[in-house]
C-alpha cells in the first residue's frame, strides 16, 4: 500500500482561519468542498489564492484542499494564500526564500479594532458641543 504525502499549513488573515492540505495531483483547488471559482465569485480573489503556486510554478504539481471559516471573502482568500505558502514550504523547504520575499509567509496582523465604551464605534464619538 502506497501512502501519498499530505502537507498541511494553517493560514490566517483578519478573522479568517484556513486549514490547507496539499497533495500530489493535477492542480485542482477545492475550498469548503466546492470548486475555487464557484466559492470565490471574483477573479481577483481566485488570483490571490493561486499566487504562491504560480510564483513557485507548482500549479500542476499539487492539489489543494482548503477548509476556511470566519471573516469575509477577501480575508478568507488571504488566509488560504497564507496556508498554501506554509504547506508548500513543508513540502519543499527550498521554496521558502521565494515565498518570503513575495510576502506570502508573513501573517497579515491587521485586525478590526475593538469598540471602546463611551464611543459609537472603535474611534467614532458623538459630535462635540460646548453647550
Amino acid at each position: 500500500m502506497t501512502q501519498t504525502m499530505k502537507y498541511y499549513g494553517t493560514g490566517r488573515r483578519k478573522n479568517a482561519i484556513a486549514k490547507v492540505w496539499i497533495l500530489p495531483g493535477s492542480g485542482n483547488i477545492t475550498v469548503n468542498k466546492r470548486n475555487l471559482d464557484e466559492y470565490f465569485g471574483k477573479k481577483t480573489l481566485v488570483m490571490i489564492v493561486k499566487q504562491p503556486m504560480e510564483l513557485t510554478s507548482t500549479n500542476e504539481k499539487y492539489d489543494v484542499i482548503a477548509s476556511v471559516h470566519g471573516g469575509g471573502t477577501t480575508g478568507q482568500a488571504g488566509a488560504i494564500r497564507h496556508g498554501i505558502a506554509r504547506a508548500l514550504v513543508q513540502a519543499d523547504g527550498e521554496l521558502r526564500p521565494a515565498l518570503k520575499t513575495a510576502g506570502f509567509m508573513t501573517r497579515d496582523p491587521r485586525m478590526k479594532e475593538r469598540r471602546k465604551y463611551g464611543l459609537k464605534k472603535a474611534r467614532k464619538a458623538s459630535q462635540f458641543s460646548k453647550r
